[in-house]
């Protein structure tokens, strides 16, 4: 488990915004182009743990100041899909 948590982290730590916006179209969640670049320049080289429930909502009230408290409520919902046991 810890090296697909390592995986998963590594993958957000070093997202881009064209990744970020291929899997927000994936699972249906409406996000810009810019919203897209401004979250990956957020998350890249932070090292951040989803994992950790503290962490993962630091990082969903930042998204909720560029995307609007909508958008953040999805992509917390697909964070916790993907870092649920």
């Amino acid at each position: 488990m810890n090296l697909l948590k390592n995986m998963v982290n590594f993958k957000v730590n070093m997202i881009t915004g064209n990744e970020l916006l291929k899997y927000a179209n994936q699972f249906n969640i409406q996000l810009s182009k810019t919203e897209a670049e401004k979250i990956a320049t957020y998350l890249r080289g932070k090292n951040f743990d989803i994992f950790d429930e503290r962490i993962r909502t630091k990082i969903i009230r930042e998204v909720a100041k560029i995307t609007g408290p909508k958008t953040a409520k999805e992509i917390n919902k697909l964070m916790v899909q993907f870092t649920a046991g």
